[in-house]
């Protein structure tokens, strides 16, 4: 049986993922009283049931109970009772968003300001976040990739890094995406929009792939790119840090950086981290001319 305590921060996607963990057999509680866990775990765990695989809710909403759920854990050791903690997190500006969207009031903020609800929560719950086995960033997923990352650690029980490489392709006439911490320009690419028959086409078709890889200097490019990887993550995990936005950039979004942006992204699945892809502006082009 798998024993499941999710949390995380408010607005970070807890009640999705536990809807997803029911979808795949679990029975579910949110919201559970820090006082009622062990015993909760006593009949889960206990031989006179059925139930198969057990997930809880407990965040902030638990007041000041919360302090007491370090001794709970300790005692569910003690009784030998193995348990996991998915932590779901998301920066803070992307939090505030979500707030804003579905106006709601933060826990700890209800007659004051987001920021600091925000603030204070992060505090009060950093010690879950150090014990988490499985901490997912939520700032730029979406919801199907969310439960992707669900799938991969409770369905397929694959091999999981708390670490989300987001590979996004963009053209710089667009903007240069405001998350990303590494970007790289791929203009000085031969360009298949000058060649009339391709330009409706985008990178992931294949003539598209087949222009752009032709020629050495981009096999190497992204060689180099998935070296650069491939050294700087540990390091980046050393100091603390659960995810990495890797912007490509060509003039339009379309072609280029869409070509490498996938070459990158397949060069990254011989490693154990969860990696995902978005072409940011690969339809803009055809939406401002149509």
């Amino acid at each position: 049986m798998r024993f499941v305590i999710v949390t995380g921060m408010s607005g970070a996607g807890k009640s999705k993922a536990l809807d997803t963990l029911e979808d795949m057999g679990y029975f579910c509680v949110d919201n559970l009283p820090v006082q009622l866990i062990i015993r909760f775990a006593q009949i889960a765990y206990g031989e006179d049931n059925d139930i198969n695989d057990v997930a809880i809710g407990v965040d902030i909403r638990s007041g000041e109970y919360l302090e007491q759920l370090s001794e709970c854990l300790r005692q569910l050791k003690e009784l030998e009772y193995h348990y996991e903690i998915l932590f779901l997190d998301s920066n803070d500006d992307v939090l505030i968003k979500r707030y804003k969207e579905t106006r709601r009031n933060h826990p700890l903020a209800r007659n004051g300001r987001v920021e600091d609800g925000i603030k204070q929560e992060r505090s009060r719950i950093a010690f879950l976040r150090k014990e988490a086995d499985y901490i997912i960033d939520t700032t730029s997923l979406l919801t199907r990739e969310l439960k992707a990352e669900l799938d991969k650690i409770f369905v397929e029980n694959a091999e999981y890094s708390n670490f989300i490489v987001s590979i996004v392709s963009f053209g710089f006439k667009y903007g240069i995406p405001k998350d990303a911490d590494l970007v790289f320009d791929v203009r000085f690419l031969p360009n298949p929009y000058y060649d009339l028959e391709l330009r409706p086409l985008t990178g992931n078709d294949e003539p598209i792939r087949n222009f752009v890889m032709q020629y050495d200097v981009a096999k190497e490019f992204l060689n180099k790119i998935t070296d650069l990887l491939e050294f700087l993550i540990p390091n980046y995990i050393n100091e603390g840090k659960n995810g990495l936005v890797v912007g490509i950039g060509c003039t339009g979004g379309k072609h280029r950086s869409v070509t490498l942006a996938n070459g990158v992204y397949d060069e990254m699945q011989q490693f154990s981290y969860s990696v995902r892809k978005e072409h940011r502006d690969i339809e803009k082009d055809r939406i401002r001319k149509g």
